[in-house]
């Protein structure tokens, strides 16, 4: 699993690339922490590269969107493949987060 983070137009970008399941979850997580210190940008997940989230991937994904909430930012997920979307609709979390 491999987690980048840059700016692009004026937002803060993580681009994931990999899969996202339980073994890499906690250093992802690790590699993610800069998210939460974002101020005054918007957050974007970029999951063109994402093969596959597990339950310990959407929460992270889930507490990066309360923190951004918290500071009155906000998250999107980018370029789910078809396999990631039907994951997110079988959780329901389809509904929590906006997508582009």
């Amino acid at each position: 699993m491999k987690t980048t983070i840059q700016e692009q137009d004026g937002n803060v970008v993580a681009i994931l690339e990999g899969s996202l399941d339980t073994a890499a979850a906690p250093e992802t997580e690790k590699a993610m922490s800069p998210l939460y210190d974002v101020e005054g940008k918007d957050i974007i997940i970029d999951c063109a590269e994402l093969k596959y989230i597990s339950s310990a991937g959407l929460r992270i994904f889930l507490a990066i969107l309360q923190n951004a909430e918290e500071k009155g930012r906000q998250m999107y997920i980018k370029d789910i493949n078809d396999d990631l979307r039907g994951i997110f609709t079988i959780t329901g979390f389809i509904n929590i987060f906006k997508f582009i």
